[in-house]
């Protein structure tokens, strides 16, 4: 079996590796230009510092603040995230909700005027609430009046890239656009870079993402993400096969609680935290907690 050529963007060492890094910021800035409106198109960014997550280290390696000057030299701010499947339309908002408190200043004179800021996530699975149209690959929302539909402000906007649905081959690349979701989607499949994409921004951009140019640490580093993100997709699918049977199997709810306590204990093992647990089993974290409690 041939060996990898090229980064998986979609683990954690890949997005931070090719995305967030000072050598990253030529290919984001192209990348994030494809998707924002043309009076937002961004000149010059800087990384922020994250200072607003509460959370693990992980959502500090999968969400990041940009702060972005357009060609106008107005500044507005762009959170980006590789979004998770777990209440993602909340995760969002409430993770862009940090960005707007911390624009106040105290005192009393500030007027609370807000910059914009952007919410932009990149999804590696499909989405299922209704507000989203099954066919659409890109997804633009804001804030809108419930009659006119018009927007009530344009400080608040979310982006959504749902990856999974692009499927354009080579040939039929098109736009600068086209060409960066076929990246994300295929970019750990690819084992040289293709003609199409010999543009400076993805020669750089390929050179950045080769397995064979990282240095020992960080190629262990990698390897292990790989290995997290297969236990991550076989303990996602292993709980939902196992909700089809429970299903199946309605009224055995000793035998329900034991799987979900197995699947608990695997995911654990396997260095999920008590959140991340009790989302995907859909219960609470402090039954989670009490489960693994009880198992020693």
């Amino acid at each position: 079996m041939p060996k990898d050529v090229f980064i998986d963007p979609f683990t954690d060492f890949g997005f931070k590796k090719l995305f967030r890094e000072e050598e990253s910021k030529e290919a984001l800035m192209d990348f994030l230009n494809q998707f924002l409106p043309t009076h937002d198109q961004i000149h010059s960014l800087e990384y922020g510092k994250n200072e607003h997550l509460p959370r693990t280290e992980e959502d500090r390696i999968a969400i990041f603040d940009l702060l972005c000057t357009n060609q106008d030299n107005k500044k507005f701010i762009i959170e980006l995230q590789r979004a998770k499947q777990t209440f993602l339309v909340d995760r969002s908002i409430y993770y862009l909700s940090f960005l707007l408190q911390e624009q106040g200043k105290k005192g009393p004179d500030w007027n609370y005027e807000l910059q914009t800021v952007y919410s932009i996530n990149i999804l590696q699975f499909q989405l299922k609430e209704k507000a989203f149209p099954k066919r659409q690959l890109i997804y633009y929302a804001q804030i809108r009046h419930s009659i006119s539909g018009r927007p009530i402000t344009d400080k608040i906007n979310f982006i959504y890239l749902e990856v999974p649905k692009f499927n354009k081959s080579l040939e039929e690349l098109q736009s600068r656009q086209d060409k960066w979701l076929f990246l994300l989607k295929n970019l750990a499949k690819l084992d040289k870079r293709p003609p199409a994409l010999r543009d400076r921004v993805f020669q750089r951009f390929f050179e950045r993402a080769k397995i064979a140019k990282l240095p020992p640490k960080e190629a262990r580093n990698y390897q292990m993400n790989l290995e997290k993100m297969g236990d991550y997709k076989n303990t996602i699918q292993h709980a939902k096969n196992e909700a089809r049977e429970e299903g199946r199997e309605e009224g055995r709810v000793e035998g329900r609680v034991e799987n979900q306590i197995s699947t608990a204990q695997n995911m654990y093992s396997k260095g999920f935290d008590y959140k991340t647990i009790a989302d995907i089993l859909n219960v609470k974290e402090k039954e989670v907690k009490q489960w693994l409690k009880s198992k020693g």
